[in-house]
């Protein structure tokens, strides 16, 4: 950051997605970790299996109420796990 250029895109970009049509799918930033208090379930790509690791069949599936369920319950499990503190907060509000 000697010259600022990286902090001033981090700023950019930070600032300029909530703008409208700026990111094409207006749904994109309500699903970011931290907006709904819980950190954000796992993510996975290609290949289905990578060393050993595998993409729960759920998401396989094509079946959307079940795979956003999935990721809800991912979601929480995985703030339980590693941000207990988080779930503190969420009861006091």
């Amino acid at each position: 950051m000697t010259g600022g250029h990286i902090a001033a895109m981090c700023f950019i970009d930070s600032v300029s997605r909530y703008i409208p049509g700026v990111l094409g799918n207006e749904t994109s930033t309500e699903d970011e970790s931290f907006e709904n208090g819980l950190l954000e379930h796992e993510q996975y790509t290609r290949p289905q299996e990578f060393m050993g690791l595998t993409v729960p069949d759920i998401l396989l599936s094509g079946h959307h109420a079940n795979i956003i369920k999935y990721q809800q319950e991912r979601s929480l499990a995985l703030t339980k796990q590693k941000r207990p503190d988080l779930m503190q907060n969420e009861k006091k509000s």
